[in-house]
């Protein structure tokens, strides 16, 4: 009868990547099982299989050859399990004789295999700041971490996920710092996962969330390094995932999503003012084209004597209601937008631009809407791409179309309908267990210096009180002001 090892790999040899090869040392037959498709052939042949074929010392046993083979990750194993799961993970199980339950498990894994080389930040650009952001390898994340957060207080806890893909997830924190509530919630919702295969780090985020119903986004999805840099700084946990160039971080409060890093690399003033812009482009994006639908069906009389002329004249021909007016138009704007981005770089910005100048155009000409529409639409598809993080802009771009119909059916009183269900909606939400809407609901007026606007940093020397960290202060501006006075003085 065969030994359990020995019929493990009969199994696994179907795969045409698989080999089991055999070489002649001393006059003892060395077996060789791996996946060609995952190991480091460089090392193969020149760390082990020059040392093997080239020793003089003797081998008796699997300590001898563990002892002559130069490569840190090697191990003796009997676990038919273990040895099954270190073979797709690029190891290789060497045996002297093939009809014995025991080998050496050696890793020589190709982890720059089928990696990307360029890690900027393409879909998070700014044009002040760092521009390094993660890749697909957890182990180079991990390191851009460490290179960037140079503590020993920063942990990673590593955890495989996946019953198929055996995928490395990490929880990231700042120990003395992060409160250990919000790493036991991480790391209980990771281990209680039963899921086949995690292809993305938006697999966990959308499984582990609070409230997987919502619109909103509970956990902040980024590329860029120095985003997470600042969340673990203030006391919320990273995960990571191998295969995922972007990482999470919570619990997150809907204000960190209109945050850009960009925000702390000007002067607070400046930086101010284009988050209050951006926040004021979300409200106009949610609810320019639900107004415009709403003033033209039931409350037309609040419009200008000198407005009203242009608009009844822009409209005279067009056959449709308002709805269905601004319906097209928004339909045709999210239309090239997926178009545009399915699209290859260059030709998906020809096809935005051209496309959208053509069909406005030809829109107008053909009385199928009018122009003063085509140019609020036009603005609040602008104004949804301020939004710093790719989810939320999605969120927006959809909050648009039930208002709109709420505004053809009620008019203005509509539109307060849909705002009071989105607040409500919002109050209930939760991340990793903290208020979705804090510091606005529950207030928390301590926390409003960096949130409607990035005050100094003379004022936000404190870590915000909701993510209820460990150590509160992080840095004291004011002493170092003090001593470079009196050393300045003397």
């Amino acid at each position: 009868m065969l030994p359990n090892i020995h019929k493990a790999l009969r199994e696994i040899s179907k795969s045409s990547d698989f080999v089991q090869t055999t070489i002649t040392v001393q006059g003892k037959l060395l077996h060789f099982s791996y996946y060609a498709s995952l190991i480091n052939h460089e090392q193969f042949h020149h760390d082990l299989l020059s040392f093997i074929q080239t020793t003089n010392c003797e081998i008796e046993n699997l300590d001898d050859l563990k002892a002559l083979i130069p490569i840190e990750e090697i191990k003796a194993s009997s676990d038919l399990k273990q040895i099954s799961l270190s073979l797709t993970k690029g190891s290789i199980f060497l045996q002297i004789d093939p009809h014995l339950n025991e080998g050496l498990v050696v890793n020589i894994a190709d982890l720059q295999l089928g990696l990307r080389t360029n890690n900027d930040t393409e879909n998070e650009y700014s044009v002040i700041g760092p521009k390094v952001g993660f890749v697909e390898n957890i182990d180079t994340n991990m390191n851009l971490l460490r290179k960037g957060l140079v503590s020993e207080k920063l942990i990673f806890e590593e955890h495989t996920i996946g019953s198929v893909s055996k995928t490395r997830v990490a929880i990231a924190y700042l120990e003395g710092i992060t409160n250990p509530q919000h790493v036991n919630t991480v790391r209980q919702r990771l281990l209680d996962l039963d899921f086949e295969v995690i292809f993305d780090s938006s697999f966990l985020d959308q499984i582990i969330a609070d409230n997987s119903n919502t619109l909103f986004p509970l956990l902040i999805s980024t590329e860029r390094v120095d985003r997470i840099k600042y969340s673990l700084i203030s006391g919320q946990v990273a995960i990571l995932s191998n295969g995922s160039p972007y990482v999470l971080s919570g619990p997150t409060t809907l204000f960190d999503f209109l945050i850009s890093p960009e925000d702390y690399y000007l002067p607070w003033i400046l930086g101010s003012f284009f988050r209050l812009i951006r926040y004021f482009g979300v409200a106009f994006s949610i609810l320019a084209t639900s107004f415009y639908v709403a003033i033209l069906t039931f409350h037309y009389t609040v419009i200008p004597k000198e407005l009203l002329s242009p608009i009844i004249e822009s409209r005279i021909n067009v056959p449709f209601l308002p709805l269905l007016e601004v319906l097209f138009l928004e339909i045709t704007i999210e239309l090239l937008r997926e178009a545009g981005s399915r699209l290859p770089t260059k030709v998906g910005q020809t096809l935005g631009i051209v496309g959208g100048i053509v069909l406005g155009q030809a829109a107008v000409q053909a009385a199928l809407t009018s122009n003063i529409l085509l140019i609020i639409v036009s603005l609040s598809a602008l104004a949804s791409f301020t939004t710093p993080i790719f989810k939320m802009s999605n969120t927006i771009r959809f909050l648009r179309f039930p208002l709109i119909v709420l505004a053809s059916f009620w008019g203005g009183l509509g539109i307060m309908i849909g705002i009071m269900f989105i607040l409500g909606h919002l109050m209930r939400l939760k991340s990793l267990g903290s208020p979705y809407l804090v510091p606005l609901f529950p207030f928390r007026y301590k926390d409003y210096s960096d949130s409607f606007i990035r005050s100094s940093f003379t004022l936000t020397s404190n870590r915000n009180k909701y993510l209820r960290p460990i150590l509160t202060k992080r840095y004291s501006l004011q002493e170092g002001k003090d001593i470079g006075d009196d050393y300045n003085n003397e």
